[in-house]
């Protein structure tokens, strides 16, 4: 398993090119702050999470970290969030790249689970369904360390930017609509994801996600 440092995790985050801008100071106590967090959120550090947390307590610490070196909080909310969203742009092209192709759709639909199931340790929990209709893939998350962890510090209002990712990733998919109309980190009872393929050249008005 991948070694649970905050070294490894910044490195592996999304945060890491604009963590490698910041002067040495402020470095320093992201790496310290990430430390602790590992610490203090040891129940959730297994294989599974390690990108998950990578990105969460990186985000997380420089959230906190920016402010106690004079940003304020709102420039910290809006430069997590806008360097996170930074750095998936090029996911986002890729998948819009691969949904062009015609075996796309199959593929999403089988490596989608394995890589949420592989992908997520303790904390989370899913439901999956099955004899949908050809043109619908969708799945619920029922639990999710994002909600749970952002709760507990009273940080919900950090849990929405990384659901942002996955409309960033899915919501321009060519010929599939991405619909999310519920999330935990919003407080809801769980994030309810549908993707629906319409027909080759069939014009359609895109689902306004959460």
């Amino acid at each position: 398993m991948k070694k649970y440092t905050a070294d490894a995790l910044v490195k592996q985050s999304r945060h890491y090119n604009y963590f490698q801008t910041l002067d040495e100071s402020t470095k320093n106590d992201v790496l310290e702050r990430i430390g602790v967090l590992i610490k203090e959120e040891r129940e959730y550090c297994d294989k599974g999470n390690y990108k998950h947390l990578a990105n969460l307590l990186t985000a997380l610490s420089l959230y906190e970290t920016l402010q106690k070196h004079g940003m304020t909080e709102e420039d910290a909310f809006k430069t997590v969030g806008e360097e996170m969203f930074k750095s998936v742009q090029p996911t986002k092209e890729k998948f819009q790249k691969m949904s062009q192709k015609s075996w796309f759709w199959t593929v999403i639909k089988k490596i989608v689970p394995i890589g949420f199931k592989k992908g997520s340790g303790a904390g989370w929990r899913y439901t999956w369904f099955k004899g949908q209709p050809k043109n619908e893939f969708r799945f619920e998350t029922n639990e999710c360390i994002y909600a749970k962890i952002f709760k507990k510090r009273g940080l919900e209002k950090l849990g929405p930017l990384f659901c942002q990712c996955d409309v960033i990733n899915y919501g321009e998919l060519d010929g599939i609509d991405f619909k999310r109309t519920k999330t935990l980190c919003y407080g809801d009872e769980k994030c309810d994801f549908m993707f629906v393929k319409h027909p080759k050249g069939e014009s359609f008005e895109r689902s306004k996600s959460k």
